[in-house]
């Protein structure tokens, strides 16, 4: 009786994720639709997430015409942290720049996953792309990847004249926890008196507080059961304290930030949480776009970069940070 009764029980939780998978998968635009979509890391125990990384490194082309030299920079603390510094070789110094911060929950990624998009920025919005190799959890907690990144900014802001950079044109960009990352990293600059230009926050994971959405948004790619682990391996035993330093969803005071532009799926988990800090950035007299995409889940424009809507996504990106930080702009052909 209690055999039959558990398989009953079994047989309902599965028919009931199956018939929530189909209609959050009915939401998502048909060109970024794929049989791998329900498949999700939230269950994998955190102690194989290390052993994942080296198996999710993947040998990304860099775009034709595109360079990477990877430098190795000195934080405050004495610390060596790796960049890798895009250019295209053209002459045309001084131009912006943008430090860009790759995503992965803080638990996972490296900026070889990014070559694509950062070579965009490079040839279509004519700047140069720092792009940070930060240290990431549970192995290093927060504060760790954030001092990576602080490190990396205020090496290019002392060494803009060597890299022919423009110091008054220097932007922090990112996506998903990198997003996260790029507004904690602006908030730090911003609060020791070395503010950048511009902040580029596509699909910013930047609250832990956010759970389940009541409409099912959020199912594919990163769901609120990864989120609620992956927060808690970056915060570790971190003091309430510093929340509003590691979560910038928490900062009070967003008045004096650089002008901004948010990028975010129609079926992101982060939807709302996005939405809330561009009207509270708006609120406190800061220039914000935000864009919603209808269709996207998150991570999309990476899974199916080939799909005309996610290039004209990062299209969108590529013309904010021409419009804040390069010199002109040359559309992809």
């Amino acid at each position: 009786m209690l055999r039959r009764a558990l398989g009953l029980v079994v047989l309902t939780a599965v028919g009931t994720w199956t018939v929530n998978t189909v209609r959050a998968l009915a939401r998502v635009s048909p060109e970024l639709r794929s049989p791998r979509l329900p498949l999700s890391f939230a269950w994998v125990p955190m102690r194989v997430v290390p052993v994942l990384r080296s198996r999710m490194r993947q040998d990304v082309p860099l775009p034709e015409g595109v360079s990477a030299e990877r430098r190795r920079v000195t934080s405050a603390a004495g610390r060596s942290v790796d960049v890798l510094v895009y250019d295209d070789g053209r002459d045309r110094s001084p131009t912006g720049a943008l430090l860009w911060i790759h995503g992965g929950g803080h638990l996972v990624g490296d900026p070889d996953m990014d070559h694509a998009l950062c070579g965009r920025f490079v040839l279509e919005a004519g700047v140069r792309v720092v792009s940070v190799d930060y240290r990431l959890a549970p192995e290093d907690p927060f504060p760790a990847d954030l001092d990576d990144c602080h490190a990396a900014l205020s090496w290019l802001q002392e060494n803009a004249a060597e890299l022919g950079v423009d110091p008054a044109r220097i932007g922090v960009g990112g996506a998903s926890a990198g997003g996260g990352l790029a507004a904690a990293t602006v908030h730090r600059a911003h609060d020791a008196g070395r503010p950048v230009a511009f902040q580029l926050l596509e699909y910013p994971m930047l609250d832990d507080r956010t759970g389940p959405s009541p409409d099912g948004r959020g199912r594919f790619v990163w769901n609120a059961r990864m989120n609620r682990r992956a927060w808690a391996a970056y915060l570790g035993d971190a003091d309430s304290d510093v929340l509003a330093e590691a979560a910038p969803a928490r900062r009070r005071d967003l008045s004096g930030l650089p002008p901004t532009w948010i990028g975010v799926g129609e079926q992101d988990l982060f939807l709302d949480e996005d939405r809330e800090h561009a009207r509270r950035l708006r609120a406190a007299g800061v220039p914000c776009t935000l864009h919603v995409e209808p269709g996207m889940y998150h991570g999309a424009d990476a899974n199916a970069q080939d799909a005309p809507s996610m290039r004209a996504f990062r299209g969108l990106m590529v013309e904010a940070c021409a419009a804040f930080l390069g010199r002109e702009h040359t559309p992809a052909r």
